[in-house]
C-alpha cells in the first residue's frame, strides 16, 4: 500500500490510543503503579505486541520505524529556542563544581567504556560483529531512545541497517533498569539510612504512582504570549520549532551533498544549530520576549513520549534474538557502570546528599532525565537537596559537550577509530573524577552519616 499523509496520521492516532490506555492503567492498577513504568514505555510494548510482528491487530504502516529519528530532530530543534540565560564554565564550576564534573564524567565515561573496553571484548568474542555495536549501548543507556535514534540513524546511513533497532533495544533495557533498578536501590538506601528526606517508601505522593496530578496541585503550562485573533500561542511556538526543524532538514541535505559519502552529517545537530540561529533572529527582530521557554520545553518533551512509544513498538524482535548475547554483555557493562557510579563514585565524591544526587545520575544515565527526576522525587519530594537546581545549571555547559559526543562518536566509529576515541573519552572521564577528588576532597563518612549542609536543608 502506498504511504500517504493519512497513514502517518493514523500511526500517531493509534499510538495515541495506546498512550491513553497505558496512562489509564497506570492510574488505576496498583501493580503497574508500583513498577513506576512510564506510560510511553507501556504504550510501546502494547504497540509491539499488538502490531505487525505479533498479533497483527493494529495496522501500523511500514514507515513507522522512521518516526523516532524524525522526532529526535524535532526535539533538538527546540533545545535553544527561547533560551535567554547566559552562563560560563567559570560560573558553573564556582557554584556547582562537583555536579558539573561528575555528571559530565558519567556521560563521557559510559561512551568511552563502551567504545573502548566493550568494543575490544566484543571484537574478541564476535569478530564479525559490526564495530558500531558497542556504541549503541551508551546511545541507549545514557542517551535514551532519542540518542539511540539519532546515533543509530547516523550509523544506518553509514551501512549498518540494524543500528536503530539495537539502539532502541538498549534504550528500552536502560529505561527498565532505571525505573526498576532505581527503585531497588532506593529501597536498599532507605533501609541503610542513606536517604535524608524519607525514611519509608509510604511517604511518596499519590501523583507519582498514578501519573495524574490532583486538581489542587496542578500548575500552569506557560504564558500566553500571542493573541489568538492573530495566532494561537501553541501554534506560534510549534511554528518556531518546525522552522528550526526545516532548517535542520534542508541544511543537512545541502551540506551532505558537499562532503564525502563516508562522512555522515547528523541532522539533529544541524537542527539544533538552526534553532540557535532562529533564536538570534528573534532577538534581532525583538520577538524573543514573545517566546515562552517553558512552552517550548513542554512541546519538545511531548515529542519524547511519542519517540519512546514508537521506538519500542518498532523494535525488530528477530534482530534482538540474533544479537541477544552481545546485547546482554553490553547491558551488563552498562549496569555495572551506573551501580559503581552510584555506590562508590557518588558516595565518595559528592559533598552532600550523595544518594539523592547519585540516584538522579543513575536514572538519567540509564534512560532519560525524566527518569532521574522521577527517582529523585521519590527520595527528595520537595527537591530540598538542590540536586535538580545544580544539574540544571551544570547542564547549560554539558549540553554542548553532549551534542558534540552524539555527533562525533558515530563518525569516529565509522572511520574505524572508535577504540582510540573511546580510550580518550575514558581517560577524560577518569581525569574528571580525579580532579573532583583533588579539588573537593574524598568523603570517608559512613553511608548514613550526615554531611555538611544536610541537617540545615532537612530542617528547612
Amino acid at each position: 500500500m502506498e504511504f500517504g499523509p493519512y497513514n502517518m496520521m493514523m500511526d500517531f492516532a493509534l499510538i495515541s490510543i495506546l498512550l491513553f490506555i497505558s496512562q489509564f492503567l497506570r492510574a488505576k492498577v496498583k501493580f503497574i503503579q508500583n513498577l513506576y513504568l512510564p506510560s510511553s514505555l507501556m504504550a510501546g510494548f502494547l504497540g509491539l505486541f499488538l502490531g505487525p510482528q505479533f498479533l497483527k491487530l493494529l495496522p501500523f504502516s511500514e514507515k513507522m520505524s522512521g518516526y523516532p529519528y524524525m522526532l529526535i530532530v524535532f526535539l533538538f530543534a527546540s533545545l535553544f529556542i527561547g533560551s535567554s540565560e547566559r552562563t560560563s564554565v567559570k560560573k558553573v564550576l564556582n557554584k556547582v563544581g562537583d555536579t558539573f564534573t561528575l555528571n559530565l564524567a558519567i556521560e563521557i565515561g559510559q561512551f568511552g567504556l563502551a567504545m573502548c573496553v566493550g568494543a575490544l571484548l566484543l571484537k574478541a568474542l564476535y569478530p564479525n560483529l559490526n564495530e558500531a555495536f558497542a556504541l549503541m549501548m551508551p546511545a541507549g543507556f545514557v542517551g535514551g531512545h532519542g540518542y539511540a535514534a539519532a546515533i543509530g540513524g547516523t550509523i544506518e546511513k553509514g551501512g549498518w541497517a540494524e543500528a536503530v533497532t539495537v539502539g532502541q533495544t538498549f534504550a528500552t533495557i536502560g529505561l527498565l533498569t532505571g525505573v526498576i533498578g532505581g527503585m531497588i536501590c532506593i529501597n536498599f538506601a532507605v533501609r541503610k539510612g542513606a536517604t535524608r528526606f524519607i525514611k519509608t517508601m509510604n511517604q511518596l505522593p499519590e501523583s507519582m504512582r498514578t501519573g495524574l496530578v490532583p486538581e489542587a496541585e496542578q500548575e500552569s503550562l506557560g504564558k500566553a504570549t500571542t493573541n489568538p485573533m492573530a495566532i494561537e500561542t501553541l501554534t506560534w511556538h510549534c511554528v518556531l520549532i518546525l522552522i528550526a526543524m526545516a532548517g535542520g532538514y534542508y541544511g543537512t541535505n545541502a551540506l551532505q551533498a558537499r562532503v564525502p559519502a563516508s562522512f555522515t552529517i547528523p541532522m539533529m545537530s544541524i537542527a539544533m544549530i538552526a534553532g540557535v540561529i532562529l533564536q538570534f533572529v528573534l532577538k534581532l527582530l525583538r520577538l524573543d520576549k514573545y517566546v515562552d521557554k517553558q512552552i517550548i520545553t513542554r512541546i519538545g518533551s511531548s515529542s519524547t513520549d511519542y519517540l519512546v512509544a514508537f521506538g519500542v513498538a518498532t523494535i525488530k524482535i528477530s534482530v534482538v534474538m540474533q544479537y541477544a548475547v552481545p546485547i546482554l554483555i553490553m547491558a551488563l557493562i552498562g549496569l555495572c557502570s551506573v551501580l559503581t557510579y552510584l555506590f562508590i563514585v557518588s558516595r565518595k565524591l559528592f559533598h552532600n546528599f550523595w544518594f539523592e544526587r547519585g540516584i538522579f545520575i543513575f536514572g538519567w544515565a540509564t534512560g532519560v532525565v525524566a527518569i532521574g527526576v522521577t527517582l529523585l522525587r521519590v527520595v527528595d519530594p520537595d527537591f530540598r537537596s538542590k540536586t535538580l537546581e545544580d544539574y540544571g545549571m551544570a547542564y547549560t555547559i554539558i549540553c554542548f559537550i553532549e551534542v558534540g559526543i552524539v555527533s562525533i562518536a558515530p563518525m569516529m566509529v565509522m572511520q574505524h577509530v572508535g577504540i582510540v576515541a573511546g580510550a580518550i573519552m575514558l581517560a577524560i572521564a577518569l581525569a574528571l573524577i580525579f580532579i573532583t577528588a583533588k579539588v573537593y576532597g574524598v568523603n570517608k563518612q559512613k553511608m548514613d552519616e550526615l554531611r555538611p549542609g544536610e541537617k540545615e536543608a532537612m530542617e528547612g
